[in-house]
């Protein structure tokens, strides 16, 4: 059985964020935030809701129980005082935390992910099938010889 390591995470995340763009409602600010106090501009994709929540639920599912604050850290940034001049040294920024959580939320309202009471979320056992069941797929259809040892 193919588990969701045994397929590159970048496209496990593009076939996953497929799946969840009809479960999951982009909220309204979105449009109007930054995804961490180090970026100068929203994100310009249309599916960036999606994927993130994609990039979350395979995050969680690695390295889980995992808390909003870790995830701050792992989606941040490095800045030099901005992106158009290096004016100083490096200095590292974390990610937006209201994306993440309220990400999280949804997908926990979608119960794929579920809250380790002091711990952070943790994956459930539908969240683990969605992402073993999509790199199955993904699996199938990549075409590349260094991988079929794995189906």
């Amino acid at each position: 059985m193919t588990t969701l390591y045994d397929v590159p995470a970048e496209d496990l995340i593009e076939a996953v964020a497929d799946e969840l763009e009809d479960e999951l409602e982009a909220p309204e600010w979105l449009a109007y935030s930054k995804t961490g106090t180090g970026r100068e501009l929203p994100p310009e994709q249309d599916d960036f809701w999606s994927r993130r929540a994609a990039s979350l639920l395979r995050k969680v599912a690695v390295d889980g129980p995992v808390g909003v604050e870790r995830l701050r850290t792992a989606y941040g940034n490095s800045e030099n005082g901005s992106t158009r001049y290096r004016v100083r040294p490096k200095h590292k920024q974390d990610g937006s935390g209201n994306v993440i959580r309220t990400a999280l939320q949804q997908l926990e309202d979608a119960g794929y992910i579920e809250t380790a009471e002091g711990r952070g979320r943790t994956i459930t056992g539908d969240g683990r099938a969605l992402l073993d069941e999509t790199a199955e797929d993904v699996l199938e259809s990549l075409d590349r010889p260094e991988l079929e040892r794995y189906a």
